[in-house]
């Protein structure tokens, strides 16, 4: 059972930076793509972007596309998402979450997804 644990978020300034961080308990030998997901108050959860394990192809939202930043340390069982230029609407509840659906790219849908962290909260004023 992968257990998901983020950091990173917080309050920042418009055009700010944060980086946001996520660990993955042992096992991950079955998980086959991480990604970042986010949740605005009265808004659906939607994908800002996900990463598969193996060869690193990285998968972003148009929204945040030049923005924000995927990337991973397999030895640490770490997933990352760096996330400049911030605006207003990036605010929300940013979720880390990992799957082990097989496939040659990572699933978009939040439903393929059936390990998911906490939650770290991005605020943008």
């Amino acid at each position: 059972h992968v257990q998901l644990v983020e950091s990173g978020g917080g309050s920042a300034q418009a055009g700010g930076s944060l980086r946001l961080s996520c660990v993955a308990s042992a096992p991950t030998y079955s998980i086959n793509c991480m990604g970042w997901f986010r949740q605005a108050p009265g808004k659906q959860r939607e994908g800002v972007a996900a990463i598969m394990i193996l060869g690193a192809t990285t998968y972003y939202a148009d929204s945040v596309k030049g923005r924000f930043t995927i990337s991973q340390d397999n030895a640490k069982n770490m997933v990352y998402l760096q996330v400049n230029s911030l605006k207003a609407e990036d605010t929300a509840m940013y979720y880390c979450a990992a799957t082990g659906a097989a496939g040659s790219s990572c699933p978009a849908g939040a439903h393929w997804y059936g390990y998911w962290g906490q939650g770290t909260q991005v605020t943008v004023s």
